[in-house]
């Protein structure tokens, strides 16, 4: 009777996991796992020649955003530009670095004010920001893509 009884309180104990296959147990630690991972975030952003991989994430973002204000900076002083009236404002132009690391615009706004003096300007800002590389963000090691917006102010004074 104590034998039965014994049987019967580890029966209790025992885990469900033994009448489940291998399969399906594999298929609730797939399921687990993809719902504990942050889909909004990388482990590595997108890096420019000169940053540095081994960083802490932070100082890696600090880094890919500064280079890319730079080269945006440097695209808009190679520009010329003659206006009539002073311009003054805020465009946002999203892109995207893809799992390749090819660095696109997705977007870029249109402000009339803007077009009204430089009836080219988007076309410009595209043709010299698109195509530039970096190496790709990565998520768990494996490349993937990653978009973001820069703001581009304007000021003619």
């Amino acid at each position: 009777m104590r034998k039965l009884i014994l049987l019967m309180f580890l029966g209790l104990f025992t885990s469900c996991e033994l009448f489940t296959s291998k399969e399906e147990q594999t298929k609730n630690r797939v399921n687990e796992e993809l719902l504990a991972i942050d889909w909004n975030d990388v482990d590595q952003y997108p890096l420019f020649e000169g940053c540095d991989e081994t960083a802490p994430k932070q100082i890696q973002r600090d880094c890919f955003q500064n280079q890319m204000l730079r080269i945006a900076s440097d695209t808009l002083d190679s520009l010329s530009f003659e206006v009539d009236n002073e311009l003054e404002d805020t465009l946002y132009i999203d892109f995207e670095v893809d799992e390749h690391g090819f660095i696109s615009i997705l977007e870029m706004e249109e402000k009339q004010s803007v077009l009204n003096e430089i009836a080219d300007f988007n076309e410009q800002i595209t043709e010299r920001l698109n195509n530039l590389t970096v190496a790709p963000a990565l998520k768990r090691g494996i490349p993937v893509g990653l978009r973001f917006r820069l703001p581009l102010v304007l000021n003619t004074q």
